[in-house]
């Protein structure tokens, strides 16, 4: 069985879709607080590289946090991004998850859960 860690936001109706799935799949997963405990760097630097051409993909941009911050995601490194996530749970995309140490999956889709965990 894949190991896996769940990181959600008790509000968001979309970790609360994504986390009944797991369990209707019958999944053993870490559940984070998102915002208590963000994803360490080293996640956020797997996220960063495989939505490398995406960057934008690892935020939450539709939250209010996102919208009142001035950072321009396209021209700044990654180890400027990953500082800027570590300060704030909010402005990290959600669902979180991490499976298997070295994979990310952001945000819920049934089909690429069904793709990656199943």
């Amino acid at each position: 069985m894949k190991k896996i860690i769940f990181y959600s936001y008790p509000k968001c109706s979309t970790c609360r879709k994504a986390s009944k799935w797991l369990d209707q799949k019958g999944f053993e997963y870490q559940l984070k607080d998102i915002i208590k405990e963000t994803p360490s760097a080293k996640y956020l630097d797997l996220a960063l590289k495989e939505y490398s051409l995406e960057k934008r993909k690892i935020f939450n941009t539709r939250g209010k946090n996102f919208k009142s911050i001035d950072f321009d995601i396209q021209y700044s490194s990654n180890q400027e991004i990953i500082k800027l996530l570590l300060s704030d749970g909010k402005l990290i995309k959600r669902p979180f998850l991490v499976y298997e140490e070295k994979k990310i999956i952001l945000g819920f889709n049934e089909n690429e859960y069904t793709h990656h965990l199943a």
